[in-house]
């Protein structure tokens, strides 16, 4: 045999396998929905993320302030050596004795610290605070992606819409070569009609740039990682109803976490202000402690007697001069209070005129998707008769231009004033929460 039937056929050998392997279809791409890509968000979006991770944190903060409320045991091991001197406490007369033993268990109580209950209820405050910022960026999230999330939506039927442009340029081109060729059109028509395609093929690729950037900016909120397979759903035809403004501004005020955010803030500087008063006042604290304290690690002493016990202590420190600063924080944590009333009197006048205001924006671009809808079919209508009338020679081109620019203009505004809607929803349940 060949050297070269031989090679072939060590190759045949090799790839046969590869080639016996059926080979896989193509996965379709990933569609997502507008409540899918809203959970995606929840699980990549840094800024929502941040917020929990910050509610969390203040949770832990209230919860170690509540226990500082209560006692605390503890285990004391200690064994202290003092060099001797011939006498039986040694050099250091305090340590009674050469040898030190010290096994104790150690209870300690706050019988009236006014300053850490204080403390407690501001943390409590601070956790709602944090709380309610966890939900305003939630919220603020889900706005970002629905924004982003039209977007797309409405690039892509920008883009379908510039493709079907396109085509009926096309048309107008063949119709208007035909005519000419047949002898019952200028051959200015023919340019006008070439010229028109070449500006719908432009007009075709922004469309598919302005489809790509708006790809990207969805897909840094819903994935970890540089995705663009993907798909979104148009659910721009699906009828949104809008609430009566009474009933929105009703939510509004039972659930905006704005609010909430600035209520718990008066909360939390009106408790600042018993922690720095708290300051000023005696606090009482109580120890009991239980083993033993003895020259000898054992139960009884050389003398059998018992080194095995307890003793109690109460303590009472009464602050007496701190050069004023003590009155300095009381002054600090009213200034704060007052602040924080200023915020939540702005935030509740600020809700009340974004609440007008994008409500405004739902009713009317509501109201305009019928006229918008019904310009669109009056353009293609124009077009359609247009179109035939320059074909029986009662039109210029230029009424067909003018017919076809004014229709994929119309498509373009119906498709923007659809997504104007649903951006005005979006930004009323940033206020009131879904409805």
């Amino acid at each position: 045999m060949p050297h070269s039937a031989v090679k072939l056929a060590m190759v045949l050998a090799l790839a046969g396998p590869a080639l016996a392997q059926t080979p896989t279809a193509p996965q379709p791409p990933l569609t997502l929905t507008l409540q899918q890509a809203l959970d995606r968000a929840r699980q990549y979006g840094p800024a929502y993320l941040a917020a929990n991770l910050s509610a969390q944190i203040a949770h832990e903060e209230s919860a170690q302030a509540k226990a500082a409320l209560l006692p605390t045991a503890s285990w004391l091991n200690q064994f202290i050596y003092t060099q001797p001197n011939g006498t039986p406490s040694g050099v250091f007369v305090s340590n009674d004795g050469p040898h030190v033993y010290n096994e104790q268990a150690t209870v300690h109580g706050d019988i009236y610290a006014p300053g850490k209950r204080a403390d407690y209820h501001r943390a409590l405050a601070a956790e709602a605070v944090a709380r309610a910022k966890a939900e305003v960026a939630a919220r603020g999230l889900a706005a970002v992606v629905v924004q982003d999330y039209y977007a797309m939506t409405v690039a892509q039927r920008k883009l379908a819409n510039a493709r079907q442009a396109l085509r009926e340029a096309q048309q107008l081109l063949d119709i208007t070569q035909k005519l000419e060729q047949g002898g019952e059109a200028a051959h200015a028509d023919a340019i006008k009609a070439e010229i028109q395609v070449e500006q719908r093929q432009r007009d075709l690729e922004d469309a598919q740039l302005a489809l790509d950037k708006a790809r990207v900016a969805i897909a840094i909120l819903l994935f970890p990682d540089f995705r663009q397979d993907f798909a979104l759903a148009d659910d721009l035809g699906a009828a949104v109803p809008l609430p009566d403004f009474p009933q929105v501004r009703e939510l509004a005020a039972k659930n905006n976490p704005d609010i909430r955010a600035a209520e718990a803030t008066v909360q939390q500087q009106t408790y600042a202000i018993a922690s720095a008063r708290a300051a000023m006042l005696p606090a009482l604290s109580f120890d009991y402690f239980f083993g033993i304290n003895a020259n000898q690690f054992a139960l009884y002493n050389r003398d059998h007697l018992n080194n095995l016990g307890s003793v109690a202590q109460a303590q009472l420190t009464v602050p007496l001069w701190t050069w004023g600063a003590a009155r300095s924080k009381v002054r600090e944590a009213r200034l704060g209070l007052e602040q924080a009333r200023n915020d939540l009197t702005f935030t509740q006048r600020q809700l009340l005129a974004e609440l007008q205001a994008f409500y405004g924006e739902a009713r009317v671009s509501s109201g305009q998707v019928g006229s918008l809808r019904h310009s669109m079919e009056l353009s293609a209508d124009s077009l359609r008769l247009t179109t035939e009338r320059y074909t029986a020679g009662e039109a210029t081109v230029l009424e067909v231009v003018d017919a076809q620019t004014t229709l994929w203009q119309a498509r373009n505004a119906y498709d923007d004033g659809l997504a104007r809607y649903r951006l005005a929803l979006a930004n009323l349940q940033t206020l009131t929460g879904t409805f």
